[in-house]
């Protein structure tokens, strides 16, 4: 136990925090430490910066262990902090619930190895002094609970809590009481960190609620939301940082002809910087020598995590950055010294916050790489530690939502991203807490259209349905405050994401109505978009809005549908070119390609018109194929080799239509198209066993036509088409 005999409290408290930070991040098992601190303020703020550093640490995204042997994962917890439940003050009770709901996660299985569970977390506990308001009886419970747990201690009793750590958070006047009536908890105690400050006056929280989260969800015990609600986070926003995402730009990945649906494909959501906060270096800040980077490896202050990061992006400066445009190591090196020389909180948060603007300004400017949104991520969490009462925080937050939501888009980042998702979703949620929108309108909007977006991109991992619906829960929030008058292209966007979002839950219930009401919100979207100034994004929405009646057409009205589906794909083409967005062309294409195809096959559609259709379908799907061979290895928003496998389909459909009139030779073209094609879906689809058998058999249905329309010459003609390896399978099925 130390002596907090000190005439310097911040020095002493510095000390007091490292080590205590040191000892939780050794990974020990079963440890029980104190943590004894009078003043309430500064428990939470030493508590979240515990949470916000050992929780989720986001080096473990770029470095792995040398040993192979994870402290964690991003997805599982590495701290888990829990308000004490007063009515029930039982610790250890609530930490085996905790585990029993959020068992460590298995990883390394594959087929030789059965895998291992990763470690159980350590949990801090806080909220203990908040008993002091409560009865007699529930006060001498929680000892009695304390005198119970000694046997997890002392004894080898069956428990998930044997390996994990504990953190108590307690003031000193129940450390005494602990020390009296629990004396064996008290020996078993690894460490006690005593942390100086001025009490708390007890009546300081009379009738507030407790906003210390005891929640089962993993993610709710990020302390940082429950310190930010304790202190009232209020005050005007100042010069926010606008970032917004949007997305729903592209739609249009297509389908086998066999009726597979049109899906409308999100294009990726942009950091859209309109007047970004990078912050002003205060005065009190020191000046160092910017050629000493060398000099970054030895802080003391600065954590060694965030200095490597640094570091690393030092590396990979531009020429304009070279040249002193842009200089972090020399703001590190500030930060370093405002430490040493005691800085308050707020002007330490401000320097932290001026940093991570500095590298949210690189990442807007295209260099998103791994190491740059990591320091980002880290500079804004630190500004926070230090700050909780900044008028920029709702501002950080979203830009936390965003920064992690990016980690997740970015590689090789993919097979993580739920945990990443999640964490965004969690600041854009806390961020709402703190602002109300009849005083921040535009930026509670601007949060609440991420906040769809996040949800939208967590619809791919899990509960698709439910995740699609909060995402038309938050565009519908942002709505209510983003009108037209404000600003009419944000207001078209979040009209374009909610389609998009409509779109989706259509897919999983209420189609009809759900495309009707997608329909409906890109035509709101539509309408605020001037083909002449915004021809990119006004192509996308009439795309969107011809795929949403290509499916309605599934459900009434299919004439009618298709045929709208078509005069908006048509409308669409005419911005969406070969010359301007080849890949976005090439997909409109593909799109229109297949709502020809279905309109050909409504038993409603004369002859004559079946085949003008098909041939309208087989020049859609030509003019897509070429588009996307002429782009080469760019990547498609639609499969390739189903398409190729379409365009057969609808020439083997035309020429054996008994309205067909062609002659012999006539024949022969459709024919050799509909095995061309289908010969390079099968060379495309030796990966993909089920596509690959479908169409060798249309490879085989073919072939049998040559023999139908043109006789044994015909058939030997496409016999000889057909790669050698093939034909022993080939022949004994003719």
């Amino acid at each position: 136990m130390n002596d907090t005999g000190l005439p310097d409290n911040s020095a002493w408290n510095r000390q007091v925090y490292h080590r205590l930070k040191l000892a939780l991040s050794l990974g020990l098992r079963r440890q029980l430490f104190l943590a004894v601190c009078d003043d309430l303020h500064l428990r939470n703020q030493v508590a979240a910066r515990l949470h916000s550093t050992l929780a989720y640490p986001v080096g473990q995204v770029l470095y792995q262990p040398s040993s192979g042997q994870e402290a964690s994962t991003s997805a599982y917890p590495r701290l888990v902090t829990l308000r004490l439940n007063l009515n029930e003050p039982n610790p250890i009770a609530q930490i085996n619930q905790w585990l029993a709901n959020y068992p460590p996660p298995i990883v390394g299985t594959s087929k030789d190895t059965p895998g291992r569970p990763l470690p159980i977390p350590t949990f801090q506990i806080v909220g203990v002094e908040q008993l002091t308001r409560q009865t007699v009886a529930s006060q001498r419970l929680f000892l009695h609970y304390l005198r119970l747990s000694e046997k997890f201690f002392a004894t080898q009793e069956s428990s998930r809590f044997l390996e994990s750590s504990i953190l108590l958070w307690v003031s000193r006047p129940w450390l005494s009481a602990i020390q009296q009536s629990a004396p064996q908890f008290w020996r078993w105690r690894t460490g006690v960190f005593v942390f100086a400050g001025e009490p708390t006056p007890t009546t300081q929280n009379l009738g507030q609620p407790e906003r210390l989260s005891n929640s089962k969800n993993v993610k709710l015990g990020n302390l940082e939301q429950s310190v930010l609600d304790d202190l009232g986070m209020e005050g005007e926003i100042r010069s926010p940082s606008n970032t917004e995402l949007n997305f729903g730009e592209d739609s249009g990945l297509p389908t086998e002809i066999s009726g597979n649906h049109l899906q409308p494909k999100e294009e990726t959501p942009l950091l859209i910087s309109e007047s970004p906060t990078t912050g002003q270096k205060s005065q009190d800040t020191v000046k160092s020598n910017t050629n000493d980077s060398l000099s970054l490896s030895s802080l003391s202050y600065v954590s060694q995590e965030l200095t490597e990061l640094v570091l690393a992006t030092i590396n990979t400066q531009t020429s304009s950055e070279i040249d002193g445009e842009w200089q972090p190591q020399e703001l590190l090196l500030e930060i370093e010294s405002l430490h040493s020389q005691s800085a308050s909180g707020d002007i330490l948060a401000a320097a932290y916050h001026q940093l991570g603007n500095l590298y949210r300004l690189r990442i807007e400017q295209g260099q998103s790489t791994l190491e740059n949104i990591m320091v980002a991520i880290i500079a804004y969490q630190e500004s926070i530690s230090y700050d909780e009462n900044s008028p920029q925080l709702p501002d950080i937050l979203n830009d936390l939502g965003t920064l992690y939501w990016m980690l997740y888009r970015t590689p090789p980042n993919l097979e993580e991203g739920k945990s990443y998702i999640e964490q965004g979703i969690e600041f854009y949620q806390l961020a709402l807490k703190i602002i109300s929108p009849q005083t921040h309108p535009e930026t509670y909007a601007r949060v609440q259209n991420n906040l769809g977006t996040a949800y939208g991109d967590l619809a791919r991992f899990e509960s698709p349905a439910e995740n699609w619906q909060q995402a038309v829960v938050a565009y519908s929030e942002a709505l209510r405050h983003r009108t037209v008058e404000s600003d009419p292209l944000k207001y078209a966007a979040t009209q374009n994401n909610i389609g998009t979002a409509y779109w989706h839950l259509a897919q999983y219930n209420q189609p009809v109505e759900h495309l009707k009401k997608a329909i409906a919100a890109y035509k709101q979207a539509l309408a605020h978009y001037n083909p002449q100034d915004e021809p990119l994004k006004y192509g996308m929405i009439q795309n969107n809005i011809g795929t949403a009646y290509w499916n309605l057409a599934q459900y009434e009205q299919p004439g009618e549908n298709l045929q709208l589906a078509i005069n908006v794909y048509k409308e669409a083409l005419k911005y969406r070119t070969a010359a301007t967005v080849p890949s976005a062309c090439a997909a409109t294409e593909n799109n229109l390609g297949t709502a020809y195809w279905h309109l050909a096959n409504l038993s409603q559609t004369t002859k004559e018109a079946r085949q003008n259709l098909l041939n309208l379908c087989i020049s859609a799907y030509e003019e897509a194929i070429a588009l996307a061979h002429s782009l080469g290895s760019v990547a498609l928003s639609f499969d390739l080799f189903a398409t190729h496998n379409n365009l057969g389909l609808a020439h083997y459909q035309l020429v054996t239509d008994n309205s067909f009139n062609g002659d012999k030779n006539k024949r022969s073209h459709h024919l050799e198209a509909a095995l061309d094609n289908h010969l390079q879906a099968l060379n495309g689809l030796s990966k993909q066993p089920e596509a690959y058998q479908a169409t060798f058999a249309y490879v085989v249905k073919t072939i049998k036509a040559f023999h139908n329309e043109l006789g044994i010459q015909g058939q030997n003609l496409a016999l000889s088409k057909v790669p050698g390896h093939l034909l022993p399978e080939i022949l004994p099925k003719l």
